[in-house]
């Protein structure tokens, strides 16, 4: 199945910036997360929009993609079939003899790369936190100390390929007989063999564990955003170091705050009386009530900013604000009274709005003037 454009994938044109990339991968990998989706095909749409945000924003990526698209380049020989067997690998190693500085099968490797998706309240993602985790992963084989072999015995060298896990295979070709290197199939590419397996791991000198991880939740990490903890990845290979593991956080959105960067936004419903007499209100942020003034006449739609009132920078750098944004109720189920106050309000105004105080209404008066 051939993958979809990842610009299409986001929804974005390919002129867009980061912070648009950014902006839509946040929306749609809210929107398909699996703790939230519970639709079936949830799961894929989520890693396909992930893989494009992956990368659309790096800047690396997204220049060999507008090149190359979802197309390798380095596999542009490939799938030719006949006695090529298909890859360019293949026709270096048919022509060269298989090349030089191959990797010594028994030279130490490190472990692969684990990745663990971590669920958060909104103020979690805001304050941070210290939490545990449970992850499975493969471990050394205690029994056996990673060898694969039975205690008391070791692994011996593999008779077929002398233990450097490669075969060489003569092909005749229209450029006459060469060697090309092939790894072994007796061995696995390992240049061992086991005689006397271990009990524990089957020979295969790991096995698999669940193991609690301690993580520092940094305050200020935002949704989509991701944690590197070193070595507790796979187990690695001949001795070599574990792998990383990488924490993506998944930010559960808040029912009154909203977040955009380091900023928060909210909406304060307030009355007409408060607007048009000027009122101090209580503004709830994330570190408590604050009072804020409103003056007189204050239109709805108008924003006032609490500086400093946002998420600290989850690098360290600085804190960011809040954006309160006024929005005017009108009242419903009004008694015969107050609907009398209200008509004789209108009546005193003139049943029209405040054109002094609203350039607005000046615009649409002298638009019907023609000027």
């Amino acid at each position: 199945m051939s993958k979809r454009d990842y610009y299409e994938v986001l929804g974005v044109d390919q002129n867009a910036s980061v912070d648009e990339v950014k902006k839509a991968y946040r929306k749609l990998a809210r929107k398909y997360h699996p703790d939230v989706n519970k639709e079936a095909d949830a799961t894929d749409k989520f890693k396909e929009v992930k893989d494009a945000y992956d990368t659309l924003s790096d800047p690396q990526k997204k220049a060999h993609y507008d090149q190359f698209g979802h197309t390798d380049p380095n596999q542009g020989f490939g799938g030719g079939g006949g006695d090529f067997g298909g890859g360019f690998g293949d026709i270096f190693d048919m022509f060269f003899g298989g090349g030089g500085g191959r990797r010594n099968p028994n030279a130490p490797r490190q472990g692969a790369d684990l990745q663990y998706t971590m669920t958060l309240e909104f103020k979690e993602a805001v304050f941070g936190k210290d939490t545990e985790i449970e992850i499975p992963r493969e471990e050394t084989c205690q029994t056996c100390a990673g060898s694969g072999a039975k205690p008391g015995t070791k692994p011996e060298t593999c008779s077929h390929c002398g233990g450097s896990g490669q075969l060489n295979v003569e092909q005749n070709t229209p450029f006459g007989r060469v060697v090309n290197r092939r790894v072994c199939h007796h061995c696995e590419g390992t240049g061992k063999f086991i005689k006397s397996k271990c009990s524990t791991c089957g020979g295969k000198g790991k096995v698999r564990k669940r193991k609690k991880i301690s993580v520092k939740v940094p305050a200020g990490i935002d949704h989509g955003q991701q944690l590197r903890v070193s070595g507790q990845g796979e187990a690695g290979v001949n001795g070599g170091p574990s792998g990383d593991l990488y924490v993506v956080f998944n930010v559960k959105p808040h029912e009154f705050f909203e977040r955009e960067g380091d900023d928060i936004y909210c909406e304060m419903p307030l009355t007409f009386a408060q607007v048009a007499l000027g009122d101090e209100i209580e503004v709830p942020t994330l570190n408590g009530k604050v009072k804020l003034k409103i003056p007189a006449g204050t239109q709805t739609g108008t924003n006032f900013r609490l500086r400093g009132k946002g998420v600290p920078n989850v690098h360290g750098r600085g804190q960011g604000d809040q954006h309160v944004k006024i929005r005017v109720v009108t009242p419903k189920n009004l008694t015969e009274k107050e609907k009398d106050l209200i008509r004789e309000f209108s009546q005193m105004s003139g049943g029209q709005p405040d054109e002094q105080n609203d350039g607005f209404f000046a615009k649409v008066r002298r638009a019907f003037k023609g000027e």
